[in-house]
């Protein structure tokens, strides 16, 4: 537990406008302190933490890796505390910037046709939207919410479960009328299976045999893509077969323009969307707090 006379917040404001400063003087200049009492500081901090932050060996200061990760979550910290205090200040009303980061096809089919109505009803806040099917370091991409299908790994960040939905194996009637409709697991041998180029939390699709035993099916396609919303795409264009969560895909099925396989040797396995944030023992902040619950009051995916 820290002693409670250190003040870790001036510590990190001293330190991140030493960074900004480019010198121990230039920073002493602007905080009106003198330069070896910034350096005696920042000493100070390195000792408590273990690592060297900054390199004195020249002239102009270099940040070591440690300090360079230590720089960008001060900068988060000072903001947070920012904006704690503006929200106090003003009756915890959300405004601000809210940094999303979102896979595709929940951006693309959820997240976008919601944004409008969650930015009527907080006009303070504005968007910074990130789509991608990549995992991020939220503290690295300073995001304020990510949400992410499938398993969620160990981590010290806070989840809320947005809801789940069964995975379907899929393919268009243009895919399936040169090379025929598979009738059971084995029969996807001679058909082309896609996947993503980024590494999943299963490696195959699994399935049930004719004696309800499971099987997992390798991914040996011709065909890789970077997210869900690239591969059902590819599916509909008639590539191949895909396996997608059944609400990315229920609005193809139900028009025909795909066509649910392998049905009664599906698993039943369902994959879980999560909204994931720093939160745990600290101030969370209006801005996150609403748009968290506007999530789960707005969104349906089972």
């Amino acid at each position: 537990m820290a002693r409670p006379d250190i003040n870790r917040s001036g510590e990190i404001e001293v330190f991140v406008r030493v960074v900004e400063a480019g010198s121990f003087s230039a920073a002493a200049r602007a905080l009106r302190m003198t330069p070896s009492a910034v350096s005696k500081l920042i000493a100070r901090l390195e000792s408590r933490l273990g690592a060297r932050l900054v390199s004195r060996s020249t002239r102009k200061l270099l940040l070591t890796p440690e300090g360079a990760a230590f720089y960008e979550s001060g900068l988060r910290i000072l903001a947070d505390m920012a904006a704690a205090e503006r929200e106090a200040a003003a009756g915890a009303a959300p405004r601000g910037r809210l940094r999303v980061n979102t896979y595709v096809p929940f951006g693309v089919h959820r997240l976008i046709p919601l944004l409008p109505r969650f930015l009527e009803r907080y006009p303070e806040i504005s968007v910074d939207l990130v789509l991608t099917d990549s995992v991020i370091d939220l503290m690295a991409e300073r995001a304020d919410v990510a949400i992410r299908a499938g398993p969620l790994g160990e981590s010290r960040l806070v989840a809320r479960k947005l809801g789940q939905s069964p995975v379907v194996v899929v393919a268009a009637p243009s895919y399936l009328e040169p090379h025929g409709t598979p009738l059971t697991p084995a029969d996807l041998d001679t058909h082309n299976r896609m996947g993503f180029g980024f590494v999943r939390h299963i490696d195959g699709w699994p399935f049930l045999d004719a004696q309800g035993n499971a099987v997992m099916i390798p991914i040996t396609g011709n065909t890789q893509v970077s997210d869900g919303e690239a591969m059902r795409l590819m599916t509909l264009a008639g590539a191949g077969i895909s396996r997608l969560a059944r609400w990315h895909v229920a609005a193809d099925i139900a028009a025909g323009r795909l066509v649910p396989l392998l049905e009664d040797f599906n698993p039943g396995d369902e994959e879980a969307t999560h909204a994931v944030y720093v939160g745990q023992g600290r101030h969370l902040p209006a801005r996150v707090r609403a748009f968290l619950d506007f999530l789960g009051e707005s969104v349906r995916l089972g």
